[in-house]
Formats: structure tokens, sequence, C-alpha cells
């Protein structure tokens, strides 16, 4: 698996980026759409599940602070974009979602990241940061069946954009650790 220090992936794929009309409703995405910003890529394993919603919605409630943040969130699942529109348009959730949903059919990002499930052929519940250079800065991996903390995410990124030392549980606004 790719971790903290390592070139993300290129990429170019399909997303399902709004439900206003079938010529809006897709957007090929790429390293280069976002170049200069910090990228937040989360992998949910599938479409129409039960925990995967929940994450996705409350990463859309966070992507205005994520912009404001400079930073562009992208959802992604080996699904593609069809079944993500779909979704879209079945769940309450998920339907004025302001994050683009990358189709990673042919498994490639999700293999370059080393995500991909080799039992289930799904990607891993996973979130990189990614920072306007490109580099992985956090990693963060959990079980199928556990959802993640998208505002930890969040944190994280706080914490990385000050580039000083930040002591657990540090939030925006606090003390970093001075080091003389």
């Amino acid at each position: 698996m790719l971790t903290i220090g390592d070139k993300f992936p290129q990429f170019k794929l399909t997303a399902a980026v709004s439900l206003e009309s079938m010529e809006k409703a897709f957007q090929d995405i790429s390293n280069e759409t976002y170049k200069g910003k910090w990228l937040c890529v989360f992998f949910w394993p599938k479409d129409f599940t039960f925990v995967c919603p929940t994450e996705i919605a409350e990463f859309g409630k966070l992507a205005k602070d994520f912009s404001d943040r400079d930073c562009q969130v992208l959802g992604a699942s080996v699904d593609n974009e069809f079944v993500h529109l779909a979704w879209r348009r079945d769940n309450e959730a998920l339907k004025d979602l302001p994050i683009p949903m990358l189709a990673d059919v042919k498994r490639e990002l999700s293999t370059s990241l080393g995500i991909l499930d080799r039992d289930s052929g799904v990607s891993k519940r996973a979130t990189f940061l990614v920072d306007p250079e490109g580099t992985i800065r956090y990693v963060e991996v959990t079980d199928m069946k556990v959802g993640r903390k998208p505002s930890e995410a969040l944190r994280i990124l706080d914490a990385l954009q000050t580039d000083e030392l930040c002591p657990c549980n540090w939030k925006a606004g606090e003390k970093t650790i001075q080091v003389k």
C-alpha cells in the first residue's frame, strides 16, 4: 500500500457530479483537474450499501470546510459512473452531494494505491490527504464494516497545513509545539 511520502498515482476517471441534467451528470477528472490544491481522496467499497452513504454524506457536508482550506474532496469506488448517478438519485442523503464520485471501474487507481481488497475485488475503506505537489501526507484505512470520521481528516489537514508540530487531539487555533 502506498503511504506517507509516496506520490499519489496518476489517474483519469469519470465522475458523477450532478443530477441537474444528463449533459452535466459526468465529468472526467484527473490529477491535473485540481492542480496546485490539496486533495482529500476517499474510497468506499460499494454503492447501494449501508455504511458507505453515511460517510459520503458526511464528507459532502464538510466539502465547503475542505474547500476553505484549498482542498478538493473526491470520493471513489469501483462502481461505474452510472451506478454512482443512480445511487445519488435513489439515496436522499446523496442527492445534493457537492463532491465528485469517481468511477474506478478498471480498479487501476485502487490497485496502484494498494487498497484493492483481494477477496472481494472492491476498494477498502481508505482516505488519503495529498498535498499540492502530489505527495501523500495522510492515510487511513479502516475495516470494511466500520465507518470513518470525516471530521478527523479535516483536523489532520488543518494540522498538516500549519507545517508545525501538533500534539495529540490538536485542533485549529490551538497552540502548536514549539521546540527551542
